[in-house]
């Protein structure tokens, strides 16, 4: 007897056919106005197969190839610092406060809760890195701010609370320590947890400008998503001041402002676009085996 498809079965994959399309065909669109011919986008608007292919945009990104290069050298410093710096910080106080035998497990995780609601505010955060810490222009600064989120520390405690304090105990009886336990036992039971918060710390590392804007003077330490910005924003003030930039003699309509544009976007989500793949299959188990215990 054949299998029959229901019709809440069939709604539910239309939904999530289109929810699907509606996250690709953007990018596609995006991926195809970068190696447009600006002419062509002028004329013609934006289209998902290309009038004109020229990969103009690419070219004048790579002009400088070393800049690029130094930048994409820093983010990748700081992604991978502070993916395992974080990572290891939010299982230690996630496991502390998930441990039942934990005297103050209640009052510390109150006080980890609380400062996702209140915060300290830009300005004292500013003035504890560059005047007390003494990050600036320094690697760190660009680390350590963001090196622990609440939400991810409370996700990682509604996991480790799942794993059996029988286990923790056993442990003990054959003579590990604590930290023998931590490293030998929790962080290898914690694997779909690890995964999927370290591919969210990942990703916010990536994509994080603003501590650079803040905290680094130095153009050796610019990370890419700061360069790419600073080079979205060279292209609005030539945009803005045609007349002027005309004078000098510059043709704005020979230069690819609108595919450059989706030209940077590729260039800084590309590595994450081909990271996300491997740890998807993590996600469902962590997230929901992770979900929030009071």
């Amino acid at each position: 007897m054949k299998n029959k498809i229901s019709l809440g079965n069939m709604i539910i994959h239309l939904i999530f056919i289109a929810v699907s399309l509606s996250m690709i065909i953007p990018l596609l669109l995006v991926i195809a106005i970068s190696i447009t011919e600006e002419k062509s986008i002028i004329q013609h608007g934006y289209n998902l197969i290309p009038v004109s292919i020229s990969f103009e945009a690419y070219h004048l990104i790579f002009k400088s190839p070393m800049i690029l290069i130094r930048a994409y050298g820093v983010t990748i410093l700081v992604t991978i610092l502070g993916t395992l710096g974080g990572l290891l910080l939010t299982a230690m106080i996630g496991y502390g406060i998930s441990r039942r035998d934990y005297r103050y497990n209640r009052i510390t995780t109150f006080y980890v809760f609380f400062t996702m609601l209140f915060s300290g505010g830009l300005v004292p955060t500013y003035i504890l890195v560059t005047q007390y810490l003494h990050l600036r222009n320094s690697i760190w600064a660009l680390i350590l701010p963001g090196m622990v989120s609440p939400f991810y520390v409370m996700l990682m405690k509604g996991f480790l609370s799942k794993i059996p304090f029988e286990v923790i105990e056993s442990a003990k009886i054959d003579g590990a320590r604590e930290w023998r336990i931590f490293f030998t036992i929790i962080l290898r039971l914690s694997t779909p947890a690890m995964a999927t918060l370290g591919l969210f710390i990942s990703f916010n590392y990536w994509n994080a400008w603003f501590p650079a804007l803040l905290y680094i003077d130095n153009e050796k330490l610019v990370p890419v998503q700061l360069l790419l910005m600073r080079m979205m924003q060279q292209i609005e003030f030539l945009k803005t001041n045609a007349d002027f930039v005309n004078q000098l003699g510059i043709d704005l309509s020979e230069f690819p402002s609108l595919s450059a544009r989706m030209a940077f976007t590729i260039i800084a989500a590309g590595p994450m676009m081909f990271i996300f793949p491997f740890f998807q299959r993590y996600f469902v188990q962590g997230l929901t085996v992770g979900s929030l215990k009071g």
